[in-house]
């Protein structure tokens, strides 16, 4: 078999895998993209209920956790949230903000998938779908890559295949096992932005509020996040849990205000004096959805009139409302986790180029670095400006 020859070969054809592969192509490089999978950008297609919200517009370091926060300073500078929006314009592609800066395409999700797959094409990139990674190693000019398509050499290799969350659309800890063979270290990865789950006697008592959605702030220690809220048949989502998980660790407690902005407890004592006929639970009402007041009242032994809640009562009734605290059992793990906190070692890597700094021509970006962005389109900002840093550089 013919051994093919390529400046750089990138495995993974996702956000990050895509951009790189852009910038090399545009700079002259011959350059293939391989992915085991059937179609690109899987991820892309996906995300945000089908409209992906392909970036946020606040971006910036203080939005992504990592080992190392410091890391991802010189990729996002560099390539901003504006660099991606002139290409979606490019494409003639409405968008529209949603909340909190986030940017949703107006359309499909599939159009940033198009464009992406048309700079490629315009770059003179080969894409390779349904082709797998059999093996890798270093030779005297760069990589020799062994594919399922047959042997491939290379100067660059880039690891854009992503991290474990999500396994049925093919997810695998791949990039972190080329990363351990090359002598790259890899900070020890979980699932975040899931939904949290309750241990058995909690869920019991929970469960008649699945499907209850409110607006809440939700804390862990002193990380704070005001979104959605949504009781679930596991546990909880919504945004708001969803930001919290990345920070929250086993054991540890997570408080929620689910009537942000309102003194729970001088609700109750006014009306006690103004209207203390009405029954606890429509008090609590008021407050909250129907269904959360009416498990709070009972879980606080307020079930009668407003009138008949002592001072005591009320303080609990109120504590339920503006600080809810509860220890959850576990999350929904890699099935549902929209990202992989956690992965190849920042320390081993420049962050300029992404490249590992022990092993010249091995470069890593996207989401299987140590670097995971907050809940609105900051990940797909990550791939996007470490795609593009890379891709100077290989």
């Amino acid at each position: 078999m013919t051994l093919e020859q390529f400046d750089v070969v990138v495995i993974g054809a996702g956000a990050a895998g895509m951009m790189c592969a852009i910038e090399a192509g545009k700079r002259g490089r011959s350059v293939l993209v391989v992915d085991h999978a059937s179609a690109p950008g899987e991820k892309i297609r996906i995300s945000g209920g089908g409209r992906c919200n392909f970036t946020n517009i606040h971006a910036a370091p203080a939005h992504f956790l990592s080992a190392n926060p410091k890391f991802c300073v010189s990729a996002l500078r560099r390539y901003t949230p504006k660099d991606f929006i002139a290409l979606v314009q490019k494409y003639g592609v409405a968008f529209h903000e949603k909340t909190l800066g986030q940017l949703f395409c107006d359309g499909s999700a599939k159009q940033i998938i198009a464009l992406l797959l048309n700079e490629m094409s315009a770059a003179g990139v080969q894409l390779r779908l349904e082709t797998t990674l059999e093996d890798v190693a270093r030779s005297e000019d760069g990589f020799a890559v062994t594919l399922s398509s047959g042997p491939v050499q290379c100067a660059s290799l880039v690891v854009a295949c992503g991290g474990k969350s999500i396994p049925k659309m093919g997810a695998t800890g791949l990039g972190y096992e080329i990363a351990k063979q090359f002598g790259v270290g890899v900070v020890e990865t979980r699932p975040a932005l899931v939904p949290l789950t309750f241990e058995v006697k909690t869920l019991e008592r929970l469960t008649p509020l699945a499907g209850v959605a409110l607006d809440a702030v939700v804390a862990h220690g002193k990380t704070r996040f005001q979104e959605g809220m949504l009781f679930t048949h596991r546990g909880l989502s919504g945004p708001s849990i969803l930001q919290i998980s990345s920070y929250w660790r086993e054991g540890d407690e997570i408080r929620v205000d689910m009537a942000p902005g309102v003194d729970a407890l001088a609700v109750l004592k006014t009306a006690r004096t103004a209207t203390p006929r009405r029954a606890a639970s429509t008090v609590m009402a008021t407050l909250l959805p129907q269904r959360v007041a009416q498990v709070v009242s009972d879980d606080e032994g307020a079930q009668g009139n407003i009138a008949d809640c002592s001072d005591k009562v009320l303080g609990r009734l109120a504590a339920a409302v503006n600080a809810w605290t509860f220890k959850p059992v576990g999350s929904e793990g890699y099935r549902t986790a929209e990202v992989t906190l956690g992965g190849v070692d920042t320390r081993d890597l420049d962050s300029r180029t992404m490249q590992a700094k022990d092993v010249p021509g091995l470069y890593f970006i996207g989401e299987v670095v140590d670097v995971t962005g907050w809940l609105g389109g900051f990940n797909f900002q990550w791939a996007w400006a470490s795609g593009w840093s890379a891709g100077q550089a290989v």
